[in-house]
């Protein structure tokens, strides 16, 4: 399934040096996110491309 999104970046905090988006509700309701969860990202260079793939995860699961 492929789906296109559109979110606007804005500052984390005002002295931040990060940005933020929101995720898309299509994605939340896909995946059953709710506030609080935990997000694991993979990013890959492919042909000149960024891939960026998520996943939620458990919090036992993430790494400190």
């Amino acid at each position: 399934m492929e789906r296109e999104e559109v979110t606007t970046l804005s500052l984390s905090s005002p002295n931040g040096r990060s940005l933020r988006t929101t995720v898309p509700m299509s994605i939340v309701k896909m995946l059953k996110l709710k506030e609080g969860d935990k997000i694991k990202w993979e990013i890959k260079a492919k042909n000149n491309r960024l891939i960026v793939l998520m996943e939620p995860v458990q919090s036992e699961d993430v790494k400190q």
